[in-house]
């Protein structure tokens, strides 16, 4: 844990950060890869087993969930989620807690130099296309094409 003035930042030991990458305050990172030169804003989590590349923004309120992979140059709005449970259950139907071995995750890409609106939703088992650009408050349920805008709910090309 780092503290500093007004700045909460929970980073897990098994973190793994490029070189000159930028933390904002109340995060909360554990098990990730983080990229050269990344930007991460204030109030994210991001997930064990999430890859985050190189020279990405990651605005203010987002969580980035175990599954994703979000590649070079990519652009996150505020209040961005990933999810990656199709799923979703806490106890199983003998009424146990679930564990790792009761769910699938679905991994999630974003392609080099992507641009994800604020507020989107984006369910898991998909990709996002090399410059692609997904409108705000969309929720993406399917692929979406290299270099294609798309928008809505659910998410169609522009």
């Amino acid at each position: 844990m780092k503290e500093g003035p007004n700045l909460l930042q929970l980073i897990s030991p098994d973190v793994k950060l490029g070189r000159d990458v930028r933390l904002q305050g109340f995060i909360n990172l554990y098990g990730c890869e983080i990229g050269d030169e990344t930007r991460i804003g204030t109030f994210v989590e991001i997930q064990k087993g999430a890859k985050i590349g190189a020279r990405c923004k990651i605005s203010s309120h987002t969580f980035i969930c175990e599954g994703v992979t979000i590649e070079d140059e990519v652009f996150v709005g505020h209040g961005v989620i990933f999810i990656n449970d199709h799923r979703p259950r806490a106890a199983t139907a003998a009424g146990v807690m679930q564990s790792d071995a009761d769910w699938e995750c679905r991994k999630t890409r974003v392609a080099n130099r992507a641009s994800i609106g604020s507020g989107t939703t984006l369910l898991g088992g998909i990709t996002i296309g090399e410059g692609a650009l997904v409108g705000a408050g969309s929720v993406v349920t399917k692929d979406v094409p290299a270099h294609t805008i798309v928008a809505g709910n659910p998410a169609r090309i522009l």
